[in-house]
C-alpha cells in the first residue's frame, strides 16, 4: 500500500478537453498511472495518479488549467474475487471511510486500486480543491 498524491481538477465536459489535459501532461514528460473521470452535464471531476505530481501541477498551471492534489492510497491486489472486499473490510474495521475508488486490472494477475479516504477532522465534507502553486 503506497501513499500517493493524486491530481484533481474539474473540467468542462466537451470534446477535446481530456486530449488537452493529456497533451499538457505528455508534453511535460508526465505519465498517467491511473485516471478517473466522473460525468456531469457540464463539468467532470478528474482524479489522476501521475508519475510526477509536482511536474504535472506545474505543467497544468502553466497551461492555465486549475488543479489541486489530495492524498490517496495506491494498492496492488491479486486479480481475483474478494481481494478488494477483504481490504475494504480491514479499512472499515479501522474506521477508515473511502471517499472514492477506481481500479483497473493489468491482466498479469494483479489489479491497481486507488482509494481516496476522508481525512480525520474534516467533518465529512472532504477537502476542497486547492489552486496549484
Amino acid at each position: 500500500m503506497a501513499q500517493v498524491k493524486q491530481i484533481t481538477l474539474t473540467a468542462l465536459s466537451k470534446p477535446g478537453v481530456l486530449a488537452k489535459i493529456c497533451g499538457v501532461l505528455s508534453g511535460a514528460g508526465v505519465n498517467l498511472v491511473a485516471i478517473s473521470a466522473t460525468d456531469g452535464d457540464k463539468r467532470s471531476k478528474l482524479r489522476m495518479v501521475v508519475s510526477d505530481p509536482v511536474r504535472a501541477k506545474h505543467a497544468l498551471t502553466a497551461a492555465k488549467i486549475r488543479c489541486g492534489e489530495e492524498p490517496a492510497l495506491l494498492l496492488t491486489l491479486e486479480d481475483k474475487p474478494g481481494s478488494l472486499g477483504r481490504v475494504a473490510e480491514r479499512l472499515a474495521a479501522a474506521k477508515i471511510n473511502i471517499k472514492c475508488t477506481y481500479a483497473t486490472t493489468g491482466g498479469g494477475g494483479t489489479a491497481q486500486v486507488v482509494a481516496r479516504r476522508r481525512q480525520s477532522g474534516q467533518g465529512g465534507t472532504g477537502p476542497g480543491l486547492r489552486p496549484c502553486d
